[in-house]
Order: C-alpha cells, then sequence, then structure tokens
C-alpha cells in the first residue's frame, strides 16, 4: 500500500529520529568514547574560527532553545498568563530571526574556513562537512519561513505547529493531520530538523550532549579536578613496556 508522504515525514519519522537519536548516541558513547568531541582544528586561521564559531553556537543555541520553548508549552500556560498569540509570533520573529541569520553567518564563515584552506579540508571527513552544509541549508529555509509567518501574525499557524509536536510527544497517531496542510516550506524545514537529528549520533554534534551535561558530571562526581601536568618524562610503566612487571603484563 502506498505510504503517504506527509504522513511518514510527520506521523512516523518523529519516533525514527528520536529513537536513532538516543540509542545511537548510547552506542557510540559505549562503543567509541574517545569520538565523542568535537575534533577541533583550532590552530587554523583562528580569528575566522572565532567569529564563526561564536556567532555559530550562540546563535544555534538561541534558535534551539526558542524552537523547544516554543513548540512545546501548551498552549493553555500561554492562555494562562494572559500573552496573546500574536505577541508570543512577534517574539518568535524577532529573536529567531536574529539568531538565525547570526547562526547563518557563523556557519558560513566556518563552511568557508573548511573548503579553502587546504589543510584543514584534507582532514575533513564527509560528515564534518555534511553535517554543516545542512545545518546552513536548515538555517537558510527556517529564516525563509518567517517570511510566510509575517503573512499570518495573529497566531493560528504557531498553534498549529505546537499542537502538533505536543501531541507526537503524547503519542497521537493521528497527529499529523493537524499540519498536513501547511506550506511545503515549512514541511521541508521540519523534515530536515528530523533528519539532523537523525544523523546527530554519528556526527560532530555529539559533543553537545557533553557540553550539557559537564556541570551535573561535577555535580555528581565531586571532588575532581582538571591539571595539566609539568612532568617532562612519562610515568614508569606508561610509556616503557619493560618497565611494567612480567606478571603484570598482559
Amino acid at each position: 500500500m502506498f505510504l503517504d508522504l506527509d504522513y511518514f515525514i510527520f506521523g512516523i519519522m518523529p519516533y525514527i529520529a528520536l529513537t536513532v537519536l538516543i540509542v545511537g548516541s548510547i552506542a557510540r558513547y559505549e562503543k567509541d568514547p574517545f569520538t565523542w568531541k568535537s575534533s577541533s582544528s583550532q590552530l587554523l586561521r583562528r580569528r575566522q574560527l572565532w567569529w564563526g564559531s561564536v556567532l555559530f553556537h550562540v546563535g544555534i543555541i538561541t534558535v534551539f532553545g526558542g524552537h523547544l520553548i516554543g513548540l512545546f508549552t501548551p498552549v493553555w500556560i500561554l492562555d494562562a498568563l494572559g500573552i496573546p498569540h500574536p505577541w508570543k509570533q512577534w517574539a518568535a520573529v524577532i529573536l529567531g530571526g536574529t539568531a538565525g541569520i547570526a547562526a547563518l553567518v557563523g556557519a558560513s564563515l566556518l563552511i568557508h574556513r573548511r573548503v579553502t584552506d587546504p589543510r584543514i579540508w584534507r582532514h575533513t571527513s564527509f560528515a564534518d562537512i555534511g553535517i554543516l552544509v545542512l545545518i546552513w541549508l536548515q538555517l537558510f529555509i527556517g529564516l525563509g519561513t518567517i517570511v510566510l509567518t509575517l503573512q499570518h501574525m495573529d497566531g493560528v499557524e504557531m498553534v498549529r505547529f505546537m499542537t502538533w509536536s505536543q501531541s507526537v510527544i503524547l503519542l497521537n497517531l493521528n497527529a499529523w493531520a493537524t499540519v498536513v496542510d501547511v506550506h511545503w516550506l515549512y514541511k521541508a524545514h521540519i523534515f530536515l530538523g528530523l533528519l539532523i537529528a537523525m544523523l546527530f549520533p554519528f556526527t560532530r554534534l555529539v559533543h553537545m550532549i557533553s557540553g550539557f551535561a559537564a556541570p551535573f558530571r561535577f555535580l555528581l562526581r565531586p571532588g575532581y579536578q582538571i591539571v595539566r601536568s609539568r612532568r617532562q618524562q612519562p610515568l614508569p610503566g606508561r610509556a616503557d613496556p619493560k618497565a611494567i612487571p612480567a606478571e603484570h603484563r598482559s
């Protein structure tokens, strides 16, 4: 039987993406935790990296946080607080648009740096450049949806997406019908967002989890302090196999 594309994107793909995101991240950490990093090349073209990284990270974190709060805050809370829907939509357009532009400029700088510098490009994997390009495209489409949003600032479309997101979390299998007739640009934006979520565990994006989890690790495991040793020679037994007693060698 033919599977409706809208039903797949809005009704099935969110659960696939969430499953791959969680299971894939755990599996990667358990199997190869030493790849759980951003693989920085900060010694090369540091000025461009600094500007690109700051603009990208500040912008993308703001956009991500705004999407989480905007999509998953129940509508009744807005009504209880007396926040008119048009006000929330204007806040999303102004704050989200500003953050989106910053993230797009930052991503453009990071892509340009990787593509144009032979030394950096030599050590750039397909996953590195691929995920950056996908995020750049996602930001570009997201800014494009603002043009559509400005045409209906009554908040009706915003409420539809909020209802869909919250219905998916509540396992409402008919949630997809809520947004089935939205503009194709919104559909492309949602599809790319879910695709990026599925690719998350297999790219450098996983280091975001470390950033969010770091404060909790130190709270749960007190007494640890990161230090840099001034020792000039390695400790015996760590670099010289002969220094290890024979009965302890594998």
